[in-house]
C-alpha cells in the first residue's frame, strides 16, 4: 500500500494543518524568512504530523488542539533535521541541497534553534503544558540518543541492546510523542494515551530498522542515498551487528578491520554487504522490524473501528513492507 492511500482519510486535515503551520511563521528577518520558505518547499510527506492527526481521529474529533500538537511535532522534527545535517556534514536532504550547504553551518544551527524555540513558545502561548511536557521529553531522549551514538561511534563496535536504545531515542521517541499528543488533543483517557505512546514507539523502531536494511539492499534511485552509506560513515546497524555476533572471531575481526578503514573502496563496501546478506543479517533485521510492527498493531487492536484505525494499522504494516 502506498503512503498516499494510508493518509487518504486525513487528506483535508493535512491541508488544513499545512495552512495552520505556515501561519506560525512571521518574521522581519529576511534571511530567516528565506530559509523557512526553503524548508517548507523541500519538506517531506509530513508523516509525523499525519500520525498526530490519525492518533486524534481514531480517538475523537480532530480539532485546533490537534493542529497545534502536530505543529509542535513538525517544528521539532525539522529543527533536528537541520541540526543533524550540520553534525553529519550532509550536503543533501530529501534530494535537495541541505540548509548548511546552501547557506552555512552557523545559519543552519540558528534556524534549527529558531524552530525549536518557536515550538516551545507555541505550546506556552496556547497553554498546552501537557504537549510541552511530552515534546520536552522527546527532545531530551533524542539528544541522549545522538550523544550515545556519537560516543559508540569512536570504536565502531556496537551490541544489539545499545543499537536498539539509540534508535528508540533518536527515531522512535518523536513518533511516540506525536501519537501521545494526538490522543491527548481529543481528551483520550490515560490508558489510551499510553497505548498510543507505545504504538508510536514500536512503529518508530520498525521504521528505523527497515531504513537501516535499505543501506544493504537498495540503490540511490530508490531510497535517495547510496547503498553502503552507513558503512562508509562507520554507522553500525542491526544487519551487521547481528552477523558480527554469531560468526567466528576471525571473520568478525576481518570485517571490523575493513569497516574501521579510513576510506573504503567500492569493492570493500560490496564485500561487507555480501557478507551481511550471506550470513542472514538482512533476514534477522527484517524479522525484528516485523516483530515491532506486530507489537504496534497489538496496542491499538481494541480501539474503535474506523478509517483512522485502518490507516494506523496499515502504517504499521507499511513501515516494514515498503520499498523506499
Amino acid at each position: 500500500m502506498a503512503i498516499a492511500d494510508i493518509l487518504f482519510p486525513i487528506e483535508e486535515n493535512l491541508e488544513a494543518f499545512s495552512k495552520y503551520y505556515k501561519s506560525l511563521f512571521s518574521t522581519k528577518v529576511s534571511l530567516l524568512s528565506t530559509v523557512l520558505s526553503y524548508i517548507n518547499k523541500t519538506g517531506g510527506k509530513k508523516i509525523r504530523p499525519a500520525i498526530v492527526l490519525l492518533s486524534a481521529g481514531v480517538n475523537g474529533t480532530i480539532n485546533e488542539r490537534t493542529y497545534i500538537g502536530a505543529s509542535l511535532v513538525e517544528l521539532l522534527h525539522n529543527a533536528t533535521l537541520v541540526h543533524d545535517d550540520v553534525v553529519d556534514e550532509a550536503k543533501e536532504r530529501r534530494g535537495f541541497p541541505s540548509i548548511n550547504s546552501v547557506w552555512n553551518n552557523k545559519t543552519a544551527i540558528l534556524v534549527g534553534d529558531y524552530l525549536l524555540g518557536k515550538g516551545l513558545l507555541t505550546a506556552i502561548d496556547k497553554n498546552e503544558s501537557g504537549f510541552l511536557k511530552i515534546i520536552s521529553d522527546s527532545v531530551k531522549r533524542m539528544s541522549e540518543g545522538e550523544l550515545l551514538a556519537l560516543e559508540k561511534s569512536k570504536n565502531v563496535e556496537l551490541d544489539e541492546e545499545t543499537y536498539l536504545n539509540i534508535i528508540s531515542n533518536k527515531t522512535a521517541s518523536l513518533l511516540s510523542a506525536g501519537c501521545q499528543i494526538g490522543a491527548e488533543s481529543v481528551g483520550a483517557s490515560d490508558d489510551v494515551i499510553n497505548k498510543m505512546k507505545l504504538y508510536g514507539e514500536y512503529v518508530g523502531m520498525a521504521f528505523q530498522i527497515k531504513d537501516d536494511i535499505f543501506d544493504y539492499i537498495s540503490n540511490a534511485n530508490i531510497i535517495g542515498k547510496p547503498t553502503g552509506n552507513d558503512i562508509k560513515e562507520k554507522r553500525i546497524t542491526l544487519p551487521l551487528i547481528n552477523v558480527l555476533s554469531k560468526v567466528p572471531n576471525s571473520e568478525r575481526k576481518a570485517i571490523l578491520k575493513l569497516v574501521k578503514k579510513q576510506r573504503l573502496h567500492k569493492d570493500e563496501i560490496a564485500k561487507i554487504i555480501d557478507f551481511v546478506i550471506g550470513k542472514g543479517g538482512i533476514q534477522y533485521a527484517q524479522t525484528k522490524a516485523e516483530d515491532y510492527s506486530k507489537q504496534a498493531i497489538e496496542q491499538i487492536k481494541d480501539l474503535p473501528d474506523n478509517y483512522y484505525k485502518d490507516s494506523l494499522l496499515d502504517f504499521a504494516k507499511y513501515a516494514v513492507s515498503r520499498n523506499k
